[in-house]
């Protein structure tokens, strides 16, 4: 108890610093909101310029603001969108469900692929088995994400026609319910298996092009530390007892390899949950990722600290439960 608190005080004090250098960099951001919203002619009249600033709070202090900022998030209030005029809240509401489902179906895959595959790579040293994981890998990492989503999409949309386009539906195509906002979940829910296979199909191409980076790294990942498990003492002492080499890999080297895995695995679920601006642009899906591109490109100050202190909380949290994985799996890391 003593451990998850130390790192719950942790937690919320990270936020608070989180939430100062956030908003310190929204106020020194480069360009005019006033310009990107209002436009050259309406900029030009001084009256229409103050009323806006007033408007949206932009004429008064950085301190006075920014006590606003605090005393509206504590009462689970982010501020209004200066380009859709609706709660940021609500946006963020809005178009989490889509990216939290491409995330995780991306995250999936992921470690669903690049755990085996670094396994099989760190066992066979080497062999063919390991030149194919480091290729994968290796193109996972280099290869860029608008490039990659680019081919996909020529490829097997366009040339082989055997993907569905860009979208999280068919344009002839109903959404189901609203429950949780998943498709693929809300769907199921309603026993709509036809939606649900249309929502299934077209989270192919995105998922494999957002999970390609995270799933080179854990790959790397779990290679590196298999083969360090593989040369320790318990090791060789597993063989001298006749053990076979599958109940050594499962049962004496890969649970002393998890810890670094483990790290990376939630690292990379952060990654794909807030680093979907690309994948989501090409693929035109409406998550976060394009919710967060448009509001950077119109300056929409509240909507882009809205969306970074979200990010940040993100990353907090899944640290925080990676940090609670330790518990489980490296019980001696509370005393560290």
């Amino acid at each position: 108890m003593r451990y998850i608190a130390k790192r719950l005080m942790a937690m919320l004090l990270t936020a608070l610093a989180a939430t100062v250098v956030i908003f310190m960099i929204s106020t020194t951001v480069p360009g005019d909101p006033v310009l990107a919203q209002l436009g050259d002619l309406a900029a030009s009249d001084p009256a229409i310029v103050k009323a806006f600033r007033a408007r949206w709070s932009l004429d008064e202090p950085v301190w006075v603001r920014y006590g606003a900022f605090i005393s509206h998030l504590a009462h689970g209030d982010l501020g209004m969108s200066i380009s859709t005029f609706r709660p940021v809240m609500d946006d963020i509401r809005q178009y989490a469900p889509a990216t939290l489902e491409l995330a995780t179906v991306a995250f999936l895959v992921s470690v669903m692929v690049g755990v085996p595959l670094g396994i099989a790579a760190g066992v066979w040293r080497d062999t063919w088995v390991d030149h194919v994981a480091r290729m994968v890998s290796l193109l996972g990492v280099s290869a860029p994400t608008f490039w990659l989503a680019f081919i996909a999409l020529s490829v097997f949309y366009g040339g082989l026609q055997i993907a569905p386009g860009p979208g999280r539906l068919d344009v002839s195509s109903i959404p189901p319910e609203s429950i949780t906002g998943l498709y693929t979940i809300d769907a199921m829910l309603a026993g709509d298996w036809e939606t649900f296979r249309d929502a299934a199909a077209h989270l192919v191409l995105p998922s494999l092009v957002l999970a390609a980076a995270t799933m080179g790294l854990i790959t790397r990942t779990t290679r590196s530390s298999m083969l360090d498990s593989l040369t320790q003492d318990y090791v060789r002492v597993a063989r001298s007892k006749g053990l076979s080499e599958t109940r050594i890999v499962l049962r004496h080297a890969l649970p002393n390899a998890l810890l670094p895995i483990v790290t990376l695995a939630g690292i990379a679920y952060a990654i794909l949950l807030t680093g979907a601006v690309m994948t989501e642009t090409i693929f035109s899906w409406p998550g976060l990722g394009r919710y967060t591109f448009r509001s950077a490109v119109s300056l929409d100050v509240p909507a882009i600290m809205g969306i970074t202190l979200i990010v940040a909380v993100v990353y907090l949290v899944i640290n925080f439960l990676t940090d609670l994985s330790y518990l489980v799996l490296d019980p001696r890391s509370t005393r560290r």
